[in-house]
């Protein structure tokens, strides 16, 4: 098989298709709730706790030198980034709570029956039987 056959049977399979959309999705639906932490919910929650900025929040390791930067730890984006990665995971377990509601579960399809008891000795025998290959007696 040729390498483009090959890639073309890798990436038109149902599951590389699905993932794709899937990755695209979540990146779209990252940006909204991304977009949503920082422009709805952080805003609040900063005036909440005295007008605090979380994103200007950082402690400085080493000041700035000549030639060199300043070695900053910035705790506050990350504050941020946390509580948007918890608003996310909980959409997304909202949202996929919500899909299992809506979802018509699918009701067990029953199993055809191939055997039956023989009314006289109640061995199990073939649907089909006319006699029983245990008593020999007449099966209706």
């Amino acid at each position: 098989m040729s390498l483009i056959k090959e890639f073309k049977s890798f990436a038109m399979r149902g599951n590389a298709v699905d993932m794709a959309v899937g990755i695209i999705i979540g990146a779209a639906f990252g940006k909204i709730v991304s977009s949503l932490v920082n422009d709805i919910l952080m805003p609040p929650i900063g005036v909440l706790v005295g007008g605090m900025d979380f994103s200007n929040l950082s402690f400085v390791v080493k000041e700035a030198a000549a030639e060199h930067a300043a070695v900053v730890i910035n705790y506050g984006m990350f504050i941020n980034v946390l509580i948007d990665f918890l608003i996310v995971a909980f959409a997304i377990f909202m949202l996929i709570k919500a899909i299992n509601r809506l979802t018509k579960k699918s009701e067990p399809v029953p199993e055809k029956q191939t055997t039956k008891e023989c009314p006289e000795c109640l061995m199990v025998i073939p649907i089909n039987a006319k006699k029983c290959g245990h008593c020999t007696s007449a099966v209706i």
